[in-house]
């Protein structure tokens, strides 16, 4: 039963953790800076921001630092100014938590036009890596953690034809593609560091059944309903979990993908998950979707 007092100290550590004023984001944010990890939070509202650094700070016992990165997911040019504004604060990055997401919103798209839950919890997420991993590369052993979620289990490939809501709107559907591009991204990335002989990781991780504001799309009677089919739901320490593990365990291997280990993995502590199915693990798709992905960001990885 691994917890946070099972991580490894991570004092001189550099961290960034997406969507971390709140849920998950916020838990995850707040070990590492108790481990001894300097992390900046990075997240579109700077009061908020501020907010959470002062809940960490007065319940926390840490040793390491909070900073503050404004960082929009729904536009690639506020992705790019993050991460240069970033390159000229720090020579390295150790690890990178690609944590923020969307879930089930109202039809919308982002700045740059893809629906919003592939703009954000993917492409956004893809450019942002790619314009850091020269600091993620100067580093010793890095990681990169992306956060993924059972739903991406029932998604049926990824339709390039309806990234940009081309086609009548399913809100379930467009996340769960989302949450399959991720996954993908993960093991993509992590083949392409190992055959480059990057010392970079590419971990997958999701939190099973976590009660946090991602549900906020979701009206409190239709919420209460959905959780009541589950005989436990987790609070956000425990959900961020596995993402703390495949961030800091030694045990982790690039490519991995970490979950809570009770049945169908809506709750517990981390584990190996098994969510898994062909399009994950489908080269001629990832190489569709990776290739896609440099194309629209301009972020071309490895050049």
């Amino acid at each position: 039963m691994w917890k946070t007092k099972d991580m490894p100290d991570l004092s001189g550590k550099v961290a960034i953790v997406t969507g971390a004023n709140t849920g998950v984001g916020f838990e995850t944010a707040k070990a590492l800076y108790e481990a001894g990890a300097s992390v900046t939070i990075a997240a579109r509202d700077k009061q908020k921001i501020k907010q959470a650094i002062e809940r960490i700070r007065a319940t926390g016992s840490g040793t390491g630092s909070l900073e503050v990165g404004i960082l929009d997911l729904a536009s690639l040019t506020n992705v790019r100014h993050f991460a240069d504004q970033f390159k000229t604060r720090y020579e390295r990055l150790d690890l990178l938590i690609n944590n923020a997401g969307v879930m089930i919103p109202p039809a919308s798209k982002t700045e740059d036009g893809f629906e919003l839950q592939f703009g954000v919890n993917f492409l956004g997420h893809f450019a942002l890596t790619g314009f850091l991993l020269p600091l993620l590369e100067k580093a010793a052993r890095a990681r990169v953690v992306t956060l993924s979620s059972g739903a991406a289990i029932r998604a049926e490939g990824i339709d390039f034809d309806n990234l940009k809501l081309e086609k009548p709107y399913d809100a379930w559907r467009e996340y769960a593609v989302s949450k399959l591009a991720d996954v993908i991204f993960t093991n993509e990335l992590n083949r392409r560091l190992q055959e480059k002989g990057s010392g970079v990781l590419s971990v997958a991780a999701h939190p099973g059944v976590t009660r946090t504001d991602l549900q906020r799309h979701i009206p409190n009677d239709e919420l209460e309903v959905l959780l009541a089919q589950f005989d436990n739901v987790m609070e956000p320490w425990q959900g961020a979990l596995p993402t703390l593990f495949a961030a800091t365990d030694p045990t982790v291997k690039g490519g991995d993908f970490y979950g809570p280990d009770g049945e169908h993995e809506y709750v517990g502590y981390p584990a190996l998950s098994k969510h898994s199915t062909a399009y994950m693990h489908d080269r001629r798709l990832a190489t569709d979707l990776w290739e896609y992905a440099e194309s629209v960001t301009g972020v071309n990885y490895f050049q």
